[in-house]
C-alpha cells in the first residue's frame, strides 16, 4: 500500500507556523493515508464512496476490482449497469463511472495532462464530469495526485477539525482562509491532521 508521503520538513514547519496544529502533530504521530496513484482508478473510487461508510465503501471497491480485473476506463466502459450494479454500485453511481469511462475513452478528457495543471485547473476538468463535485476533485487531488497543499472548505470534517483545534463555536470562510494560508505550502499535510482531530473529539 502506497501513503501520501510527508516527513520532518514538512512537519517542523507547521509546528513553527502554527503551535496549535503542532502540539496536534506530536499528540497524534506518523498518519498513514493511502494513495491510489493511477487517476482513472482513484476516481472511480471516490464514486464508490461518496454518501456510504468507508466499511461499505471497501466491499463494493473489492467486488468492482474483483469483477473488471483492472479497473481502467476499457473495462469499466465495457461493463454494464448492471454488472456494476451486482458488484453493489447505485444505479446513479454506476452511470457515473461508466460516463467517466467514456469521456475518457473519447479523449474528452485528458487524465495525464491533469498532472501538468495547477490546482484550480484540475479542480474545474474533473468536476465536469456527472457525479464528481470540487471536493470529490479536492480529494483526488490529494490521495491520488499528491498535491501538497489542499485545505478543503467543503469537508465538513476539516471544518470541524478547525473549530475543535481552536476552540471556535463557529468558523467563516475568512478565519478558514487565515488558516489555510498559514498552512501554505504543506496545507495537505495539516489536512491529515485535522481529519484526525475531527475524528478524535
Amino acid at each position: 500500500m502506497r501513503t501520501f508521503r510527508y516527513g520532518d520538513a514538512e512537519l517542523e514547519y507547521l509546528r513553527r507556523r502554527d503551535p496549535v496544529l503542532g502540539a496536534a502533530i506530536d499528540r497524534i504521530g506518523t498518519i498513514e493515508r493511502e494513495v491510489i496513484p493511477d487517476l482513472f482508478a482513484a476516481l472511480v473510487h471516490s464514486i464508490v464512496g461518496q454518501q456510504v461508510s468507508s466499511r461499505a465503501a471497501a466491499s463494493v471497491w473489492a467486488r468492482l476490482q474483483e469483477a473488471l480485473g483492472a479497473v481502467t476506463p476499457q473495462s469499466l466502459a465495457a461493463a454494464s449497469v448492471e454488472e456494476l450494479r451486482r458488484c453493489g454500485l447505485s444505479g446513479r453511481k454506476a452511470e457515473y463511472a461508466r460516463g467517466a469511462a467514456e469521456t475518457v475513452l473519447r479523449g474528452e478528457l485528458d487524465l495525464a495532462g491533469l498532472h501538468d495543471l495547477p490546482d484550480e485547473e484540475v479542480i474545474e476538468q474533473l468536476s465536469s464530469l456527472r457525479g464528481v463535485g470540487t471536493w470529490t476533485a479536492e480529494m483526488l487531488l490529494i490521495f491520488s495526485m499528491e498535491r501538497p497543499d489542499v485545505v478543503s472548505w467543503s469537508d465538513l470534517a476539516i471544518r470541524r477539525g478547525m473549530r475543535v483545534l481552536y476552540g471556535l463555536e463557529t468558523l467563516d470562510r475568512a478565519q478558514f482562509e487565515q488558516c489555510r494560508a498559514r498552512y501554505s505550502p504543506h496545507g495537505s499535510v495539516a489536512s491529515l491532521y485535522l481529519w484526525a482531530v475531527s475524528h478524535d473529539r
